[in-house]
């Protein structure tokens, strides 16, 4: 199976479990989606994650989180930038994810971060994919 674009294929495992109310999915590994996964740990959209290997293939395992009314805490997954057409921002023009409550993956040039912190260190970079 060939897929033309990771990030999507990702959120949409993350979407989709969270739907079926998985406790776990498996993602496989790369650099960007560990940092992905690493900023919603930090902002605490899932539980945990840790890499594992299977068949020979590396993965990342995130533990996915709900309330106590076994509701999940990610309400939204959307991709903005994708291979095809790309967006970028500067920080003056960094958008804000449901006034704030969500949160934006952003590439900058000295990492991946959220909008809120590339817009404080005065970064601009390619708009990933946004979270709430």
């Amino acid at each position: 199976m060939s897929v033309t674009d990771p990030i999507s294929d990702m959120l949409t495992k993350i979407r989709n479990a969270n739907l079926a109310k998985f406790e776990k999915v498996d993602i496989p590994t790369s650099k960007l989606k560990l940092e992905i996964i690493k900023i919603l740990k930090n902002e605490g959209f899932i539980k945990n994650f840790k890499k594992h290997i299977e068949e020979n293939r590396n993965y990342i395992r995130i533990f996915l989180k709900y309330d106590e009314k076994n509701s999940p805490i990610i309400h939204g997954l959307k991709r903005i930038s994708t291979p095809g057409r790309r967006f970028y921002a500067g920080y003056k023009k960094m958008p804000r994810i449901f006034n704030g409550y969500g949160v934006l993956i952003v590439s900058t040039s000295e990492g991946v971060t959220t909008g809120k912190k590339a817009a404080d260190k005065k970064l601009g970079g390619e708009l990933i994919c946004s979270i709430w």
